[in-house]
């Protein structure tokens, strides 16, 4: 069972005990991993992606798509209740930032450019995932 509902708020010492470095600076500093180099950018099983810092699901792994782009590829979110859209203005653009409800850790970005049927493209750090297969 998810339990989203429930707001998780920690310390920032607490986070950077519990999370990898790359995670910490992913999910707490709003970091991007290189492209190519994240972990779940070539995988293709089955399953629920669900953010590293809390468990929250976030992405069915059928809604997955290669987009070229160097950053796991969704376009669509599992459950909308799940994740938080807010306008992010730096590096000298306008984005749509991603992030988790519940803990609040930045997820990637959100832009117009996706497959049918949403046209969107969740572009996401594997930082900030974790991968429960189905068996």
């Amino acid at each position: 069972m998810d339990t989203t509902d429930t707001q998780i708020q920690k310390t920032d010492e607490e986070w950077r005990q519990e999370l990898t470095p790359e995670q910490y600076k992913v999910l707490r500093q709003k970091g991007t991993e290189r492209p190519f180099t994240g972990k779940f950018v070539h995988t293709h099983e089955n399953g629920t992606y669900r953010c590293a810092g809390c468990g929250a699901e976030l992405f069915d792994a059928e809604t997955k798509f290669d987009s070229g782009t160097g950053w796991p590829s969704f376009y669509e979110p599992k459950d909308l209740e799940n994740i938080e859209l807010h306008e992010d203005r730096g590096l000298f653009m306008s984005r749509t930032e991603v992030t988790c409800k519940r803990c609040g850790g930045h997820l990637g970005h959100l832009f117009n450019d996706g497959p049918r049927p949403t046209g969107l493209r969740y572009c996401i750090n594997s930082a900030s995932l974790d991968l429960d297969q189905d068996s």
